[in-house]
């Protein structure tokens, strides 16, 4: 196959931005990132109008889209039109997930997930569990009939499925289960994620230790800071071991929280951003239903009967774009996007990034940083 080289934009790689470069593409591979001045004549040239290449965005919460949630029918057909509507917003790689449900449910889910890797739909690398183990109290949208505790049974089909599954994470409370137990879901493979909680610092301090690794939506269906108990958001903040996920909406947190949690977040453990999309992602629809409860879409929210926030009717283009608004560097905005997410799922190399011999998922957006265009496998969506 011909390579093509997309000149005319600048580069971002997965770590920084290159100016003056070139993105060589062969067939469903990247072939190299190269000074546009010593392209060789005879490679052919797709010439772009300004505006940024950077990696298919990697979104590892991803509740529904095109239309359909993950949880109203669990199978390799509901995943394939999930991932084909975020790969039409910028995000070629998901982590499809599953909101609380019944343990049936959840195996079905499983079951999906473990043929759409078998059959190679494009764009699922795994699977996010979102509960069921998690705090009543910080239930959010979740089934407050269908949270419980983790039981032996439930570690021992976790275990299970990590055996079968390129990546499983696995969003709970502290409260619901044991630091044993935790560590022995780590020591799987899984991601471990704390969320919807009302843990006290000491609590997620603990889980960390024992193997947590990540928090699931900063600052959503938690406890949070305050002067003399900081809770599972200033752990979040400050414990260098621990990567957060965030909602850049400018809704379900506020932009100046949002800042502030930018500036003050110790490392290694980084933000990454997440779209926490539901069914209406890429799709017109204005309602849908989650465990038999209506979900409305209207002014940018998703929400219950009750007002509750359920999901978030947001890509990542756009929380790039809201994040950068913020004062977050370029390169930092789209590294949230990209290669931070790829590295606290694990995935293989090249995904998240533009490397050499990686998969050429690739988007292409603005200099205003609107989505323009999108290449999966290098072949470009409709």
């Amino acid at each position: 196959m011909t390579a093509i080289a997309y000149t005319g934009a600048r580069v971002f790689d997965g770590n920084s931005l290159r100016d003056g470069h070139a993105l060589v593409v062969d067939g469903a591979r990247v072939a190299a990132i190269t000074p546009e001045s010593v392209l060789s004549p005879d490679v052919a040239r797709q010439e772009l109008p300004g505006g940024i290449l950077a990696p298919g965005f990697v979104d590892l919460q991803v509740n529904g889209g095109g239309g359909v949630m993950f949880n109203a029918l669990p199978t390799i057909e509901t995943l394939a039109t999930i991932a084909a509507a975020h790969a039409r917003l910028g995000a070629t790689t998901i982590l499809p997930t599953l909101i609380t449900d019944t343990p049936e449910v959840t195996r079905a889910a499983i079951a999906a997930v473990v043929d759409a890797l078998h059959e190679n739909v494009p764009g699922i690398a795994g699977l996010h569990l979102e509960g069921p183990h998690l705090c009543p109290a910080r239930k959010g949208a979740h089934a407050g009939t269908l949270i419980r505790p983790m039981t032996a049974a439930d570690e021992d089909m976790l275990i299970a499925a990590a055996e079968k599954l390129a990546v499983l994470k696995v969003t709970l409370a502290p409260e619901a289960v044991t630091p044993e137990q935790i560590g022995r879901l780590a020591h799987a493979g899984i991601i471990v994620s704390l969320g919807h909680s009302d843990c006290t610092v000491e609590g997620a301090e603990a889980a960390q230790v024992a193997g947590a690794t990540c928090v699931t939506h900063l600052f959503n269906a938690m406890s949070q800071m305050t002067a003399r108990a900081p809770g599972l958001v200033g752990a979040a903040l400050s414990n260098r071991a621990l990567s957060a996920g965030l909602i850049a909406d400018g809704i379900h947190v506020h932009p100046e929280n949002m800042r502030a949690a930018l500036a003050a977040k110790a490392g290694p453990g980084g933000i990454f951003l997440v779209s926490d999309a539901m069914a209406p992602a890429g799709s017109d629809i204005t309602r849908f239903e989650l465990n038999g409860r209506e979900i409305q879409r209207a002014n940018g929210r998703l929400t219950l009967a009750d007002g509750t926030l359920a999901g978030a009717d947001l890509d990542l283009a756009t929380a790039i774009r809201n994040v950068h608004a913020l004062g977050v560097d370029l390169a930092e905005a789209f590294t949230m996007a990209t290669s931070r997410p790829a590295q606290v799922a694990g995935l293989s190399a090249g995904q998240g990034r533009l490397a050499p011999e990686g998969p050429a998922d690739f988007v292409h957006l603005t200099d205003d940083l609107h989505l323009n265009a999108v290449w999966q496998s290098g072949a470009r969506l409709g």
